[in-house]
């Protein structure tokens, strides 16, 4: 009898295990009609945000990965690099974002009404250069207050957009109906396509700039019943709104020049670089390291794989793929042990500032490692380390760890 009863205990027990697990499995596609909208609401309410509400094109992409949450990428530099067209007879703007687009939009009161006049002062005075009734000294004034408006109107822009941004996540974060609680909605402007046209088309142009927001779904939803204040949801919005500092630093040029050499195919036991490393420095943020790795080389002649930091020749496509994934948790494991001990030479970061690690990695298709690994730890963990104050183990828990879609 007590067998029997503790059958039907356990049937039912199974029973609503898997019903619980029918009810939380996401409906891809009823998530996909969710984002096609909210990509829709997104750049309307970023359009909204200026006077001419449809002076830009705006592709905005959504993009869903499972057990992380709703990623929304803005187009490259948005709020710039730009060029204005102060001369001619329409004055407007151009966004170097791959393609150009011109536009104009006005700016009516306070701190944008003067920039809007500033740049019409220097327009009748380029104007009055080329018609030969201005002076050098006009010229000079012009020059030297360009890079000062380009960066004004860089911020003035990019807080109208962080408004917009906030906006789409309290009032519409909740039309996403598949998002679990757990993961989280990020509106960014980075996207790995772009990174090294943000790093080479403009090092020497006006300075990039990087935004993200994100929050989780529970906290939209407990907004949205009550439970939060305005107040206190604008706290849980993450929000980073960072000029990229195109200021040589040597400590952090030397990190650079340590894991160049310390993931050359000779020293690394796992994934191996073939390409020189490059960093951004994000004012008020941290630094951002990018680094492409890779598991193997292909022989032209037969097809066969080599993997030489395991000193493996002559590997099939199946040999080489169960290798991979047998080194990548190797891989995650050492280079957070080395970004937490080399680290420690990097002194310019201020201590609520973060050293950020972001890895492409190589290519393994139906392997199911991620596509890509972000690492991030706080200055201050790698300060505290380094004088003793936390031991190895707990420094290494301090890491953020975000993957990108599995392959």
């Amino acid at each position: 009898m007590k067998r029997g009863i503790r059958f039907f205990v356990w049937m039912a027990f199974i029973f609503s295990f898997a019903l619980v697990s029918a009810q939380s499995k996401v409906d891809l596609g009823r998530m996909d009609r969710d984002i096609e909208v909210s990509e829709n609401i997104l750049g309307t309410l970023i359009k909204q945000q200026f006077e001419k509400r449809s002076f830009f094109p705006i592709e905005i992409n959504g993009e869903y990965r499972e057990g992380y949450g709703l990623i929304f990428k803005l187009p490259y530099e948005m709020n710039g690099p730009m060029i204005w067209n102060i001369g001619g007879n329409t004055p407007g703007v151009t966004m170097l974002d791959g393609d150009s687009y011109s536009f104009s939009f006005s700016m009516p009161s306070g701190d944008e009404a003067e920039l809007e006049r500033t740049f019409d002062d220097d327009q009748r005075i380029k104007t009055e250069i080329i018609r030969g009734t201005g002076n050098s000294r006009g010229a000079a004034r012009v020059a030297s207050r360009q890079r000062v408006n380009i960066d004004s109107i860089r911020d003035v822009t990019a807080d109208k957009i962080v408004d917009a941004c906030k906006d789409f996540i309290a009032n519409y974060g909740d039309l996403i109906t598949q998002l679990p609680a757990n993961e989280k909605i990020v509106i960014t402007n980075r996207s790995e396509n772009d990174r090294m046209r943000r790093y080479g088309m403009f090092a020497m142009e006006s300075r990039p700039s990087y935004m993200s927001l994100e929050v989780t779904k529970a906290d939209i939803t407990s907004y949205k019943q009550g439970k939060l204040s305005k107040e206190q949801f604008d706290k849980k919005i993450k929000v980073i709104n960072s000029v990229v500092d195109d200021e040589l630093q040597p400590d952090l040029e030397l990190l650079t020049s340590i894991f160049n050499r310390l993931y050359r195919p000779d020293l690394s036991k796992t994934f191996f670089t073939e390409e020189n490393m490059y960093y951004e420095r994000m004012k008020d943020y941290g630094v951002i390291y990018y680094m492409q790795v890779f598991s193997s080389n292909q022989d032209e002649f037969n097809r066969r794989y080599i993997m030489p930091t395991v000193g493996l020749e002559g590997l099939d496509q199946v040999a080489r793929d169960k290798k991979v994934k047998e080194l990548y948790p190797q891989f995650e494991k050492d280079i957070k042990a080395d970004i937490l001990e080399y680290g420690r030479t990097v002194k310019s970061l201020k201590p609520e500032e973060s050293l950020i690690f972001n890895i492409r990695l190589t290519r393994c298709d139906d392997c199911g490692i991620p596509s890509s690994l972000e690492l991030t730890i706080k200055a201050d963990v790698l300060k505290d380390y380094a004088s003793g104050k936390l031991s190895k183990d707990a420094a290494l828990s301090k890491f953020t760890v975000k993957k990108g879609a599995a392959q």
